[in-house]
């Protein structure tokens, strides 16, 4: 996804800073890193609080395979809600919840 893309699917919390990192890029807002660009997909931060949400929304959990075990490890991030993307309001929702997590993250 373009940086033009990027910035108008998290408008609800301009400015975001768009970092590359991991062969992917980084998201961030006021510091915190809210969400990933992942091979074209963006995947929204989560924790104990808000990852049963994004369960409940049909999101699925980002995970690769571990080097050394060849388990998958999973990460605290979540795909967007397919709803999210037809309705600004709807992505404003997710894209906020994602920041809420980053600010409860240490």
């Amino acid at each position: 996804m373009d940086r033009d893309g990027i910035e108008e699917m998290f408008q609800a919390l301009r400015p975001v800073t768009i970092r590359r990192m991991f062969g992917g890029k980084g998201i961030y807002h006021e510091g915190r890193i809210l969400a990933l660009e992942v091979q074209g997909e963006i995947l929204l931060k989560a924790d104990a609080r808000s990852a049963p949400d994004f369960e409940t929304a049909g999101s699925r959990q980002w995970a690769y395979d571990g080097k050394q075990s060849g388990n998958p490890v999973k990460m605290p991030y979540w795909s967007v809600p397919e709803a999210a993307f037809d309705d600004p309001e709807e992505m404003a929702v997710w894209v906020r919840r994602a920041y809420e997590a980053a600010l409860r993250a240490k």
